[in-house]
């Protein structure tokens, strides 16, 4: 196992900006997939419920939905397997390639014409790809430097910057070569993206040196027998139980969302009792732990108000929203460029004053309740266009905008916020577990969501925002009141 100091000292240091020369090769290759799946992301919604005569597949609102929502959360579940094969198996350079190349699949795949049965293909090959790539790629950022290097968190920065770029650009353009033309060329331009991408890595991966060029933690021969042997009585498992259910007629949308929802729920409840009840973690480690327990749940109330950016609020941009101005018609999926662009704008805002306010600025668990109560704000100000319109004429595209800045506000306070909070209150010896947990904040909430949207459909919109805003906004006052026994349960974490 090769040491820090081997894969630091392999890497060119110069050469980016000031940084190593990998930030270069790592930077564009996010930038592209990100360009790749948000663009995907952007019309993937629409694709589903136009009508067939419109270049679409013809599904109701609610299926197509809850579809999106299933798809967002089996992404990121994906990341603890994609992070598992990298560490034990292949190392994260190989997952991050590898992981591209089922992606760009994926894409290829949707740019064909071939009904439903094509996109839960694509979907597999997307889903399987983007846990190898996601959660790895940052890994391999993080490698090129060595740990006291002052450079380290500008590196991230940076490293976010092409992330929110590429989120920024594809809607903007997907979304309108897709109108111009239909729905496979703006897949078409997806699976482009993400071939670029891949050159780019193939063509600069020497600027990684040794990082993640190796798994960090190898199966032995033993390990190995017994990793192969557990991955074919779970692939038989699961191959048996859906030929059941497809032979009996259960296997429905209806049942898998409510399947991929108790999953969403479990899995994360069954990392923290794994955790806590581990003899490896100290005493000091569990009262952390138990102080993360509701800062997950907050961030899942969060996650589950933001990620209907792409699936509630994208098909009200399309349905409810004047698109005109004047003579120009603006692509409802251009409303997904509004999340990256507004965190390009505010996130250097925010890094000074967290600076600015150092050791006096609130703590933690204040962060995570005042961004439940900019969730909730983002929900509540949709309930005036909703009653100025009676629910039945359109209403101006600046209610949207107005809902996906005070969401971005909340994001910059919990995203950041978060990923730091896992790195410092994970026990020592799950550090890497407690960040995938992290991740399954979002994969919790898109499944929550995948029974939301159902109900989207059957209560008036000033309904279904209002209660959800509100039960944000509770939740951020029971937070903001139990802050005192959270920071006392940290030991001494701010």
């Amino acid at each position: 196992m090769l040491s820090k100091d081997e894969i630091v000292k392999s890497v060119p240091q110069k050469g980016f900006f000031g940084h190593p020369k990998g930030l270069f090769t790592l930077f564009f290759t996010e930038f592209w997939e990100r360009f790749s799946y948000y663009g995907m992301r952007a019309i993937l919604i629409f694709f589903m419920y136009y009508e067939l005569h419109e270049g679409g597949l013809g599904l109701d609102r609610v299926t197509a939905n809850s579809i999106m929502a299933i798809y967002g959360s089996l992404v990121y579940m994906s990341g603890i397997i994609g992070g598992w094969l990298a560490d034990r198996v292949w190392g994260t350079q190989k997952a991050v390639f590898y992981g591209g190349i089922m992606i760009m699949i994926g894409h290829i795949v949707l740019s064909f014409p071939g009904g439903v049965t094509m996109l839960f293909i694509s979907m597999f090959f997307i889903v399987i790809g983007t846990g190898l790539l996601k959660p790895n790629v940052s890994s391999v950022v993080g490698d090129l430097y060595a740990e006291n290097d002052a450079r380290r968190d500008a590196g991230f920065s940076i490293f976010v910057m092409g992330i929110n770029m590429g989120a920024f650009l594809a809607p903007l353009i997907v979304g309108a070569v897709s109108e111009a033309t239909n729905f496979h060329v703006g897949f078409a331009i997806a699976a482009v993206g993400m071939f670029v991408g891949l050159i780019v890595f193939l063509l600069t991966k020497k600027n990684l040196g040794l990082a993640g060029a190796a798994p960090s933690n190898p199966m032995n021969a033993e390990e190995k027998k017994k990793a192969i042997r557990n991955f074919a009585i779970g692939t038989i498992v699961i191959a048996i139980g859906g030929y059941i259910a497809y032979s009996t007629g259960n296997l429905t949308i209806e049942t898998f969302s409510l399947l991929i929802t108790a999953l969403g729920i479990l899995l994360p409840i069954a990392f923290f009792v794994v955790m806590y009840r581990s003899p490896k973690t100290t005493a000091d480690e569990k009262s952390r732990l138990l102080a993360y327990v509701p800062l997950f749940i907050a961030a899942v109330m969060f996650w589950a108000i933001q990620e209907q950016g792409a699936t509630i609020l994208a098909t009200y941009a399309d349905t409810r929203t004047d698109l005109m101005v004047g003579d120009f018609k603006i692509s409802p999926a251009w409303f997904q460029s509004l999340n990256p662009l507004f965190i390009i704008i505010l996130a250097p805002l925010f890094a000074l004053l967290w600076v600015k306010w150092g050791e006096k600025g609130p703590s933690t668990p204040k962060k995570f309740a005042f961004s439940l109560f900019f969730a909730g704000a983002s929900f509540f100000v949709m309930i005036i266009p909703a009653t100025i319109s009676s629910g039945d004429t359109l209403v101006s595209p600046w209610w949207l905008v107005l809902s996906f800045l005070l969401v971005v506000i909340g994001e910059l306070l919990l995203s950041p916020v978060g990923l730091s909070a896992t790195t410092k209150l994970a026990p020592a010896a799950f550090a890497a577990q407690t960040m995938s947990l992290w991740f399954l904040t979002s994969a919790a909430a898109q499944a929550i969501n995948a029974q939301l949207v159902r109900v989207y459909e059957v209560v008036s919109e000033a309904t279904y925002f209002g209660v959800l805003g509100g039960i944000s906004v509770v939740l951020g006052l029971i937070l903001l009141v139990c802050t005192p026994i959270i920071s006392k349960a940290m030991r001494g974490v701010k």
